[in-house]
């Protein structure tokens, strides 16, 4: 599926981008239960779409990442179609943004966010 296609109230969305804009994670507590969110934009070829980031998301995607997003759910908001993996879905991270897995890239990455 590609962005374009992505309809308000619509499940099963299979959908590849790369993230180009994520807010900042804020924390929120609900029924005595401590949560994360936040929005990112995800593109592709054909256009951007909103993204809801939950807990472990939030803490794991990062701008230029590239992911797979499985059996998403599109709800809109004020208008605006956005998605996420709600209850069934999954967001897989398929390549990171510049970090490799060996370390002595990781380090060399480090040194220059300092």
């Amino acid at each position: 599926m590609q962005i374009k296609d992505i309809k308000p109230k619509t499940g099963s969305i299979d959908i590849v981008g790369e993230i180009v804009d994520k807010s900042n994670v804020r924390e929120f507590e609900k029924f005595g239960k401590q949560g994360k969110v936040c929005t990112a934009k995800i593109k592709d070829d054909t256009g951007e779409v909103s993204l809801t980031l939950w807990n472990n998301e939030a803490d794991n995607i990062s701008v230029g990442d590239k992911i797979h997003l499985t059996n998403g759910w599109a709800g809109e908001w004020q208008g605006e179609i956005q998605l996420s993996a709600g209850k069934f879905g999954k967001i897989e991270v398929t390549e990171k943004s510049g970090k490799k897995q060996e370390s002595s890239e990781e380090t060399t990455i480090e040194e220059e966010e300092i």
